[in-house]
């Protein structure tokens, strides 16, 4: 029942209102969200503000329900943002199509053909296939709940308006290896190309073992001990954002079309090219389809390592409420765009293990050194295998080099140089957002969301991000981090696909602008798809979730629990905190 003095008195922004509570004495909601849905005028929004009053409202008066999962942030205030901010529709399926290559090619492909090569050898273009339909399936899901939910938070803000507070904070949690740990990956992936073409081709310089790779206990190199240019880039990427550079569509659009261009060239060059030997891809399948439990080798283990590649469809999934016709043109974009990166990678693939080979090494047992293992570093170290393409840091600037195409080989290293920081950036940025919404749902530090006075940035937590990146990326070998950033991924997709379902129940009549064709198959599926890549991952990187998990539940009870706005009836909606945060999206200037 709504406060008779609530329902005629208009609230000044910022303003809070008294209510008894459930649990613990009176407590105080503060009615920011509203009080900003205010300022629309009550003839044109009646029902945004009368939802988003009684959202507030129901939350305080019956307090929070249901025990330690039961604290559900009201979907109506959540909702009531995405009506006030609805964008208009101009996206058709060609559009969209094009916006999901640009957002997905390029990055895992350039990064993860050699740790990919020595999991499955040929059995690579398999991987990539697999990946790819696991992909499609999550990306349907995320569609839906994306056009449904259009705010901040991402796979957080989605769990919290569905299954809770508890199970929010682990989905938040685990986006740290998504988007962290991703950036360190492609940090290590970017010092490979800078150190190969840009000092050893351009410049003649080559840094000294310890200074271009981490300790070789950690799957590095003999003789490493930091990489040092993995530890720069990530830091001058978190200074730009610091001081608020943002990535403009023009930039943006100029970096896809480096990539895709520079990719294509390489396809063109290696199937023509008279190395090219068929004879290569003999055996097709050195460590089987499944390499073994907890071994992370094999078709699946690598499409495990690969689901990495494919990382961003979901940047297309949120372009749902802004697609005309939405439940034809995003299965149609989501699908084509998916399809035709799964292709160009399976190409890109091929022509590197044509050229040169993609065998794996293997040890005395026949069974292929794990990728970024200590054992396998050792093996490249020795010069019968410095040129192989599971040995390359640089794996397809190397493989041009290698047939002959030296100067084009470089031109592609310097393509990974100037596209990859801006991959790098996106996923920074993407990272100090989730960390943003939870300190501003109280489940971490307040300080963490403040904002500079001067740049308008949430500085703090873009540093304390950007150093945890560094730190990461300084000792680690790429396979190994993007393994870790696929678990965080994964689990976080699964907890979408249940989401989906749940609100298909519990909020069968909320507005849908794309609803998830065979939802009951495609969501059990992603479900099913995202535990079976998690289980076919290294055990090291599968015991990374739980252990990372175990540690944030301990964060969650000894600190967030007893700080969370919500548990003390304080309802805000991130997305109004935020979009003043959020740099340029490409297509918007």
């Amino acid at each position: 029942m709504i406060n008779a003095g609530l329902t005629h008195r208009p609230v000044a922004p910022g303003a809070s209102a008294r209510f008894p509570g459930a649990d613990s004495g009176p407590r105080m909601t503060t009615l920011r969200s509203y009080a900003t849905l205010s300022n629309v005028p009550l003839r044109k929004a009646p029902a945004v503000r009368r939802r988003a009053r009684e959202a507030l409202m129901s939350v305080d008066v019956a307090g929070p329900q249901g025990g330690l999962l039961g604290r559900v942030k009201p979907l109506d205030a959540i909702l009531a943002t995405a009506q006030r901010k609805s964008l208009h529709r101009t996206l058709g399926w060609f559009q969209l199509t094009l916006f999901g290559i640009g957002c997905v090619i390029g990055t895992g492909i350039f990064v993860l053909t050699a740790a990919g090569a020595q999991k499955a050898g040929p059995g690579l273009l398999m991987a990539f296939a697999v990946a790819g339909l696991i992909c499609i399936v999550a990306a349907l899901c995320y569609a839906e709940i994306a056009a449904m939910i259009p705010v901040a938070g991402s796979a957080y803000t989605y769990t919290y308006a569905v299954m809770g507070e508890i199970l929010a904070w682990t989905v938040g949690w685990a986006l740290v290896l998504e988007y962290a740990v991703a950036a360190s990956a492609v940090s290590v992936g970017w010092s490979g190309y800078f150190s190969g073409t840009m000092l050893d081709q351009f410049l003649g310089v080559q840094l000294p073992t310890w200074l271009s790779a981490g300790p070789l206990a950690l799957g590095g190199a003999p003789g490493g001990f930091i990489n040092l240019p993995a530890v720069v880039i990530a830091l001058l990427v978190t200074w730009l954002l610091v001081i608020g550079t943002s990535e403009s569509a023009k930039v943006n659009a100029v970096l896809v079309a480096i990539k895709i261009t520079a990719l294509t060239v390489f396809i063109a060059l290696t199937y023509t090219s008279p190395e090219f030997d068929a004879a290569r891809f003999n055996p097709f399948l050195p460590a089987g389809v499944f390499g073994g439990f907890g071994t992370g080798l094999g078709v699946i283990g690598a499409a495990a390592t690969i689901f990495f590649a494919y990382v961003g469809f979901d940047a297309v999934s949120t372009a749902a409420e802004e697609t005309k016709d939405p439940q034809r043109n995003v299965p149609i974009g989501l699908i084509a765009s998916l399809l035709i990166c799964t292709v160009f990678y399976i190409l890109v693939a091929a022509g590197a293990i044509g050229a040169i080979g993609g065998q794996p090494i293997v040890g005395p047992n026949g069974v292929p050194f794990p990728a970024g293992s200590e054992e396998l570093a050792r093996q490249c170290a020795m010069p019968q295998y410095a040129e192989a393409l599971v040995c390359s840091n640089e794996a397809l600037a190397h493989v041009l080099r290698q047939i002959g195409f030296g100067p084009v080989g470089n031109g592609l290293g310097v393509a990974a140089f100037l596209a990859l920081p801006s991959v790098i950036l996106v996923l920074i940025f993407g990272q100090t957002r989730i960390f943003f919404v939870m300190s501003r749902d109280g489940l971490l530090p307040e300080a963490l969301s403040r904002v500079h006075p001067k740049w308008k940035t949430p500085h703090i937590v873009t540093i304390f991000t950007g150093v945890a990146v560094a730190i990461a990326a300084a000792f680690l070998p790429v396979g190994q981090l993007a393994d870790i950033a696929n678990a965080g991924t994964l689990y976080a997709f699964m907890m979408v696909a249940i989401a989906v379902m749940i609100l298909r129940r519990t909020a069968a009549d909320r507005p849908r602008p794309f609803r998830t064709p065979f939802v009951w198959l495609v969501a059990p599926a992603t479900i099913a798809g995202c535990l079976f890549l998690f289980f076919n991952l290294p055990a090291a990187a599968m015991l990374v979730l739980p252990v990372w998990g175990a540690l944030g539940l301990v964060i969650y009870f000894a600190y967030s629990r007893g700080r969370s706005h919500l548990g003390r009836g304080i309802v805000e909606v991130p997305e109004l905190e935020t979009d003043r945060l959020e740099p340029d999206v490409p297509g918007t200037r």
